[in-house]
């Protein structure tokens, strides 16, 4: 058996994927497993300029960061090494596969660095700042809350072989006697909405419902199956509705296929966390049957990682490099009035976002870049990110300047430190109260009590895959814009929301944030009614692009629970002390509408079938709350582990000092817009929705956060004030009350000497280090240009440089073509014209001469001659044509010539004058 998984292995452990570029890969020939999983293990194509179909479009949308899809290919590698296994179980005396044999697959698959605990970093730095992976905020459970590892199961999930089929995967498993509904069918009977008959919100804004949707990409994104098609030589999961793995397609009503010509909607697994769902006992996994578990690409914790990343590789490509102070990337081609917007992502394949209508390719809009992939959704998804990108900067300028000695790191860090606070702040001080209602969140999540080591804070499955998801009963079908006044915008109307996914260019070109920052303030959200749950737009046109086919988010809900191996209603209710319902009365004593309780019983048979998400969503809204009572307790649950079980959560005494809490409990998300847009007015609080002017007020009464309690100052002892460091800095720190420095460089510079100096009583224990210049142009194997262009080191960074014509592009790095001839072309150009028309005339004067020709010209020819005939010449001889030289025929010659009596000097002269010009 290990022979046989080694033969596997050594295949499918070096497939290439790059999953951050959407290239097509390239597989290496098999050697001892059958050709068909080579193409199955290749990451599908993307490598079109243009998404042909929604299902594209939401596959590109859900691409995660580089190290997110090393994990989720190894995963995948290892996942179908244990499939060939198992095809063999039968010849082998095995129930399970045994620990060994496992270590061994994971070992080769890739798996096994992400299934051990990491390396904690010890130095006083670790303890002052989080890890952007998330990784190491607990120090007993280093892994806990990370990006890259599995999302927290608070029931076993219930997979039809008990460890990785979904729940409705065969045709003939039943459930209380019947199997489950399609999903497409339950989304047509029950949740769908036109768009003309939705309810609005009386108390609530949109701005509610945007800030659900950010809070959760900071939470949560599940990484799709990385395979192109169905196992085994199976068809793409994008052209068969066979349910085959990673191909699980949502199947289609009979008349809607007649109408559509296809059965069904395409639909991808979600990747496998590393080393699960497999037969055996890895590493002391959850079971011996160890199910299949789906894995975070995120960050748990509420850190902000929608503006910095939850990697090393998407922060360094968001942070502005040249800048001392610590900023982000903005975008160097468009601005809005002077503010400004997020860079474009790099140029790769395919172009995800939608171009402007009739734009020239030059033009065209690509995605924004963020720290989560999916800022481009809507116009105000990307406009709250823009928000934040704008207040990092405008926090970490005036932080340099009250701490002029702080390197461009430590300023990044500390206003990446405030903008993580006040994500937490505004989300469980004035989001979630309103969600869960004030008797839920005291119930569920009550007062801050300090960090607690013992609370596992990693996201759970039910909460990312179901309750969350509450928040797309409230996307209203339009986005509205407003001018100044709060008024509908004269030259912006309102936009259908299918015609806003993924279109930045909206954003650009149709008034920047200010209008759609106005609409989101002073519209209603859309109310979450049990008869009116999802809107079409979302259920019949979601991504919807030039073809007629879209997708449908309530089945996508609904079959990626199902894909998770999410437990009934019944099952979450009874772990949330909530009881039983069996019967149809039962069910009406949590949903009232009686309508919707007899169509769910039709579709279902049982509560104990009916799909989580949908059972939480039509449950009775709580007194004062958005959502009913499973819902308050899973998302209240979720946000006292998120909180309670993070150490760098704002509250936690040791994570700011009790002047910056004071100043951190002050700040509001009116008071971010006030100072990141062009906004003079503001409603108090941004999630109630606001009518203009009676409730507004203006931005100067609105309190902000006085940085002054961020200026570090050192105490006149035997240490006193430490010396600077040119091209660099230093940042305050105490560990077991010992003072600390700790120095960094700028980018561009290393540094040499002691990083670290401690103060004893006979003063600093080191001198300081120096920041000398990096030289990244005398690296050979990380050259940080392209071979197209010439590097030029320059102090703290370099320049990459292009022979004309050449430019640099949009990475300032690789050399292209400028699309004009180069400047030495022009030259030879020019000259060349001048050599043809000169030797022409040459040829004239010595042809005529030489054969005493008469010369047709008006003004005669004389003894002297050659001055009048000579101007004549060059008047009547036109130039040949740009390009396109042509010699006169010999006749024209004679006709053009000059007279025998020009002598020997004047032809000098001509041969003369033409050489100086030549």
């Amino acid at each position: 058996v290990r022979a046989l998984s080694i033969s596997c292995l050594s295949l499918v452990a070096k497939v290439p994927v790059d999953l951050r570029t959407g290239q097509e890969c390239t597989c290496p020939s098999p050697l001892s497993l059958d050709s068909t999983l080579t193409s199955f293990l290749c990451h599908r194509s993307l490598d079109k300029r243009e998404l042909a179909t929604p299902a594209e479009l939401l596959s590109f949308s859900k691409l995660v960061e580089p190290s997110s899809g090393a994990v989720s290919r190894a995963a995948e590698i290892m996942e179908t090494s244990l499939e060939a296994l198992r095809l063999q179980q039968s010849q082998l005396p095995l129930d399970a596969f045994p620990e060994d044999l496992l270590s061994t697959v994971a070992n080769l698959s890739g798996c096994l660095p992400h299934m051990l605990p990491p390396t904690c970093p010890t130095s006083c730095l670790a303890s002052k700042y989080r890890l952007i992976t998330g990784a190491c905020n607990n120090r007993d459970h280093p892994r806990w809350g990370a990006a890259n590892t599995a999302l927290a199961r608070w029931l076993p999930p219930v997979y039809e072989d008990g460890f990785s089929q979904p729940r409705g995967w065969n045709s003939g498993f039943l459930y209380h006697g019947s199997p489950l509904p399609p999903v497409r069918d339950v989304t047509k009977q029950v949740i769908q909405v036109s768009n003309e008959a939705v309810t609005e919100d009386d108390q609530y804004s949109d701005f509610l419902t945007v800030w659900g949707q950010y809070i959760d990409h900071d939470m949560a994104l599940t990484p799709q199956s990385t395979s192109p098609a169905a196992s085994w030589g199976g068809a793409n999961c994008l052209q068969t509705c066979e349910i085959r793995g990673p191909c699980f397609p949502i199947q289609l009503p009979a008349n809607a296929s007649q109408d559509t010509g296809t059965a069904c909607l395409p639909f991808y697994r979600s990747s496998a966390a590393c080393g699960t769902g497999d037969q055996g006992v890895l590493f002391g996994n959850l079971s011996a049957a160890n199910p299949r578990q789906q894995m975070n690409a995120l960050t748990s914790f509420l850190d902000a990682s929608t503006v910095y990343g939850s990697s090393p590789a998407a922060e360094k490509q968001l942070r502005n490099w040249t800048s001392t102070a610590g900023l982000l990337r903005v975008n160097l081609r468009h601005h809005d009035a002077g503010r400004a917007y997020m860079p474009f992502t790099p140029p790769r394949t395919p172009a995800a976002c939608v171009p402007a209508p009739g734009a020239p390719r030059a033009a065209r809009a690509p995605c924004f870049l963020a720290g989560d992939g999916r800022a481009s959704e809507v116009p105000a998804l990307a406009a709250v990110h823009t928000l934040w990108l704008r207040e990092h900067n405008r926090l970490a300028a005036e932080l340099k300047a009250l701490n002029a000695h702080w390197s461009a790191d430590t300023v990044y860090q500390e206003a990446r430190k405030v903008v993580g606070a006040l994500h937490q702040i505004i989300t469980l001080r004035d989001y979630v109260p309103r969600i869960l209602g004030p008797e839920a969140f005291r119930q569920h999540i009550g007062p801050y009590e300090g960090y607690d080591p013992t609370v596992n804070p990693t996201v759970s499955n039910v909460f990312s895959t179901a309750a969350f998801r509450f928040g797309h009963a409230t996307v209203h079908p339009l986005v509205r814009r407003l001018d100044i006044g709060f008024q509908e915008h004269a030259d912006l109307p309102r936009l259908p929301l299918r015609d806003a996914f993924f279109r930045p260019w909206r954003l650009i070109q149709e008034g920047g944030l200010d209008p759609v920052v106005r609409g989101l303030l002073a519209r209603p959200a859309k109310l979450q009614a049990q008869h009116q749950l999802v809107n079409e737009d979302l259920t019949e046109r979601l991504f919807v692009l030039a073809q007629p086919d879209a997708l449908d988010l309530a089945s996508l809900n609904l079959q990626r629970g199902r894909d998770h191996g999410l437990p009934g209603y019944n099952r979450w209710r009874e772990f949330c002390g909530l009881p039983r319902l069996e019967t149809a009365a039962d069910l009406s004593r949590a949903i009232a509408n009686r309508s919707v309780v007899d169509k769910l019983m039709d579709l279902y048979k049982h509560p104990d079938n009916i799909d989580v998400w949908l059972g939480g969503l039509a449950e009775d809204i709580l007194p004062r709350a958005r959502t009913g009572p499973l819902f308050a307790c899973i998302i209240g649950r979720q946000m006292r582990a998120l909180r309670d079980g993070d150490r760098f959560w704002w509250e936690n005494s040791a994570v700011f000092t009790e002047a910056q809490r004071w100043e951190l409990g002050k700040h509001s998300l009116p008071r971010v817009l006030c100072d990141n847009t062009g906004l003079t007015s503001v409603p108090v609080d941004a999630f109630r929705t606001g009518t203009f002017p009676q409730d507004f007020v203006p931005c100067s009464s609105i309190p902000g956060l006085d940085l002054e309690a961020w200026r570090e100052t050192f105490p006149q002892d035997k240490c006193g004030s430490p010396d600077e460091v040119d091209n660099g800095g230093f940042v305050h720190c105490e560990e077991s009350g010992t003072r600390l420095l700790v120095y960094s460089c700028h980018h561009g510079f290393t540094l040499q000497g002691q990083e670290q100096v401690s103060c004893t009583r006979d003063g600093w224990d080191f001198q300081p280090p120096v920041c000398k210049d990096v030289d990244e142009c005398a690296d050979p194997t990380h050259p940080p240009c392209h071979v197209s262009a010439q590097c030029k080191n320059t102090k703290g960074s370099f320049l990459c440089v292009c022979t004309d014509p050449y430019v640099l592009g949009e990475d300032q790095r690789t050399c292209v073509d400028s699309g004009r001839l180069p400047r030495a072309s022009w030259v030879s150009i020019a000259l060349g014209t001048l050599l043809i028309s000169g030797l022409a005339a040459l040829t004239w004067l010595v042809i005529c001469r030489c054969s005493s020709c008469t010369c047709f010209l008006a003004a005669g020819t004389s003894p002297a001659g050659f001055s009048a005939e000579a101007r004549v010449l060059l008047e009547a001889s036109p130039l040949p044509p740009l390009g396109h030289p042509t010699l006169p025929q010999p006749a024209e010659l004679f006709a053009a010539g000059f007279s025998s009596r020009t002598s020997s000097s004047e032809l000098w002269t001509v041969s003369s004058a033409l050489g100086l010009l030549l």
